[in-house]
């Protein structure tokens, strides 16, 4: 008898169990992300440093024909950069270990016109060994910034200059650690000193570099590496310099019509919507008007303000940001640009600490098969790799995260489950006050991530409905904010 029932008893568990996992999880939809875009949406936010030879001769890009001895900092601090980085709220650094003038930040065995030549640390010195270390020692990881242009080297625009930047390429590869970005734009061919001959070259900017076999070999040396561009292959330009998104932002692209320079920039905002990969947006700018340190601008340092309207508008707006930040000619990143930061990161800090939100009760008017695995509650778990999801069926859908009690909030986050690929084509959400729902925000993609602004709110509960969706909905996270008055 007590045999039958333990039998029994264990059929009806195999049962539930069954049951409870009766359906799958929503089939992929579009292109989707690898891993390493997957590690790279979760930095969102990081630094440039534009640093060499135009730093100490007060321009933008150099000509070329700049002498080593130029380069001279006279308080080299490379752990201040990645300490101001990390204190920050960044997550790494990319080094513009050469720029268009060809001057080499580290001590590169195919040319001359490097550091190897400057009078700091007598010519022993190594600008990216040296950061390399700081970004460990402070947590970051680190990126590089190859100059496709080079307007120092004789063979430029020539086949012999192929295999020269491929060479310095593996020498970046695989002389520092891990490397989480490899960053090259569109600025290619024009004006140059070019060992001499100092003449305007031009270069078919498609096809001149090989952009294939370039790719080829960051995968073989970095694979988890990302590689930038205007076309990607795996993360594009915002297609301005303002660090400005775009309310709709599809993290798919035409990748094979673009190339680095494509006179095609202004579809890059907003991506393709019928793209054939994955190439999400990093929208670059820098703290200052320029890219490089100039002294004149040291009273032109963005605001907090304009810092802010920056953040919200690229990683609120699901790019990644990339904010530059130049050290001086002393080799530190300027007391103006760290106050500024600072102030940045404490508005953050009192805004995103507290999610009032989290681990409160949702309801959900539909749940993929009723499975527990894609229930409503995944969205206020603090967890952002859980998700919610309808039956295939169901592509509109709503989200009601009961508040507990009438709570005042301003800013609201809800990003989907990018590994399943991007989905949501608009939402709306929605607050009850009073007793009575009231519109109070609405959007067209969300994708990795959108962070909603609006005037203070009091509600006890915030809905989330998506009104339009080819496929089954999926969202990973809705978290409530609210920043504090200035």
């Amino acid at each position: 008898m007590v045999m039958r029932m333990l039998l029994a008893g264990s059929i009806v568990m195999m049962a539930l169990s069954t049951a409870a996992h009766a359906v799958d999880p929503p089939h992929p939809y579009g292109p989707l992300p690898s891993e390493r875009q997957l590690r790279w949406h979760e930095m969102e936010y990081y630094g440039f440093l534009h640093f060499t030879v135009n730093t100490f001769t007060d321009k933008e890009w150099g000509y070329g024909d700049e002498k080593p001895e130029i380069f001279n900092p006279t308080a080299m601090d490379i752990r201040q950069w990645a300490r101001v980085a990390r204190d920050a709220g960044m997550k790494g650094l990319i080094i513009t270990a050469k720029h268009h003038d060809g001057f080499c930040l580290w001590p590169s065995a195919y040319t001359e016109h490097s550091v190897k030549h400057s009078p700091w640390k007598d010519g022993k010195g190594d600008v990216v060994g040296e950061l390399a270390d700081a970004c460990r020692k402070f947590g970051l990881r680190l990126g590089v910034y190859l100059s496709p242009w080079d307007r120092n080297y004789a063979d430029y625009g020539r086949e012999e200059y192929l295999k020269y930047y491929r060479d310095q390429m593996r020498e970046l590869l695989t002389q520092y650690g891990e490397i989480f970005e490899v960053w090259y734009d569109g600025a290619n061919g024009g004006n140059g000193y070019y060992g001499g001959a100092r003449e305007e070259r031009r270069i078919d900017r498609q096809t001149y570099y090989r952009w294939p076999e370039v790719h080829a070999l960051v995968r073989e040396l970095q694979p988890m590496a990302v590689m930038f561009s205007d076309a990607g292959p795996d993360t594009r330009w915002v297609g301005n310099e303002h660090g400005f998104g775009q309310e709709t932002n599809w993290a798919t692209l035409k990748r094979d019509e673009l190339y680095p320079g494509t006179p095609r920039y202004k579809e890059l905002p907003q991506g393709h919507r019928d793209g054939g990969y994955w190439v999400p947006a990093e929208a670059d700018v820098s703290i200052r008007p320029g890219w490089f340190y100039h002294a004149s601008q040291d009273e032109r340092v963005k605001s907090l303000d304009q810092l802010l309207e920056i953040y919200y508008r690229s990683v609120g707006m699901g790019c990644n940001l990339l904010l530059n930040l130049p050290p001086d000619r002393r080799g530190l990143i300027h007391e103006t640009d760290v106050a500024r930061l600072m102030e940045l990161r404490k508005v953050l800090d009192q805004t995103f600490d507290v999610d009032l939100a989290k681990g409160k009760p949702v309801k959900a008017s539909n749940v993929r098969g009723g499975d527990a695995r894609f229930c409503a509650a995944k969205l206020t778990d603090g967890d952002r790799n859980t998700y919610w999801a309808t039956d295939d069926r169901v592509r509109e859908a709503e989200v009601v995260v009961d508040l507990g009690e009438p709570t005042c909030f301003n800013r609201l986050r809800v990003q989907e489950y990018i590994a399943l690929g991007q989905r949501i084509e608009a939402f709306v959400v929605d607050a009850r006050i009073d007793g009575a729902w009231i519109k109070i925000a609405t959007g067209t993609t969300i994708g990795p991530r959108r962070i909603l602004r609006f005037d203070d709110v009091t509600a006890d509960r915030v809905r989330v409905r998506i009104t339009k969706c080819p496929v089954c909905p999926t969202l990973s996270t809705l978290e409530v904010y609210h920043a504090p008055a200035r």
